[in-house]
């Protein structure tokens, strides 16, 4: 038993390093972002400097630059808003479409539920010009308003995929005996097969959040003013002004971008990997 107990200790052990590699490659990016974000300007641009560490003592003038001397915290705002207002839109819609498509039987259902997919797959480079159409008939031009209205356009394809092949594996029996004892089609989803769903639900939520804080392309066309537009454009274009680039408040800004992203994850991370390999693996 011993014996066993030790070779199961140094298989873990062994399994577990064999992961290091792939975590240091994972985490060198943030590094290197805090690391250039708590530089001195002079050893920053310093050639002689060791690019890997900090000689000169650690500062936080780029994060004040950032924060008190740029409208950052406009654009965090401008984020946070259409990202939450985009990410519950696509939510609710992607649930009740994906819903009919995994339980309700009419004509071309499969190939509607793939049509929608291959919808997903369409880059928002070759989308932009006609959506800017859309949005100037809308009378949206230059508002963050025209990002809630247009990022629902990729984040629903992908949500509705992702939840029709969850709600497949909730079994059919659970909604037919609420129907049998009185229960409409619409209360046998809220009350029983979404609080089945729920990681599913997290999935997709988390998803279509990171995408939607990390949209660039659209929010760089149908935005334009400081007070507009979203902290994934303002960073890069008020802190980079022709071929002079400011490596301190960029990283900072890169590092105080993250944050949210990292704690859902850190908190949600469970239901995130059920949700995505149930949904895919049905």
């Amino acid at each position: 038993m011993e014996g066993q107990s030790a070779r199961r200790l140094r298989w873990k052990v062994a399994s577990h390093l064999l992961l290091v590699p792939f975590l240091l490659f994972a985490l060198f990016p943030f590094y290197h972002m805090a690391l250039t974000s708590l530089k001195q300007d002079r050893e920053l641009y310093d050639r002689q400097a060791v690019p890997l560490l900090i000689r000169q003592g650690p500062t936080l003038d780029h994060y004040q630059k950032l924060l008190w001397e740029s409208a950052f915290l406009t654009w965090t705002k401008n984020s946070l808003l259409v990202t939450l207002l985009a990410t519950t839109l696509s939510l609710v819609i992607g649930t009740v479409a994906a819903y009919a498509l995994a339980r309700l039987r009419f004509f071309g259902v499969a190939s509607f539920g793939t049509g929608i997919f291959v919808t997903y797959l369409v880059p928002t480079s070759l989308l932009f010009l006609p959506m800017a159409q859309v949005v100037n008939w809308l009378g949206l031009g230059d508002s963050k308003w025209s990002l809630v209205v247009t990022y629902p356009t990729f984040l629903v394809p992908f949500c509705t995929w992702l939840l029709m092949g969850y709600f497949r594996t909730v079994p059919k029996e659970v909604e037919e005996c609420a129907m049998v004892d009185g229960a409409t089609r619409i209360q046998a989803l809220l009350r029983i097969v979404l609080p089945i769903a729920v990681p599913g639900l997290v999935c997709a939520a988390l998803f279509a959040f990171t995408l939607s804080w990390n949209e660039f392309i659209y929010a760089l066309t149908f935005t334009s003013s400081s007070d507009q537009i979203t902290a994934s454009v303002g960073v890069t274009s008020e802190l980079i002004r022709g071929d002079v680039y400011f490596w301190g408040p960029l990283m900072a800004g890169a590092i105080l971008g993250s944050v949210p992203i990292v704690v859902l994850y850190v908190f949600f991370l469970d239901y995130y990997v059920s949700g995505l390999t149930a949904g895919a693996l049905k």
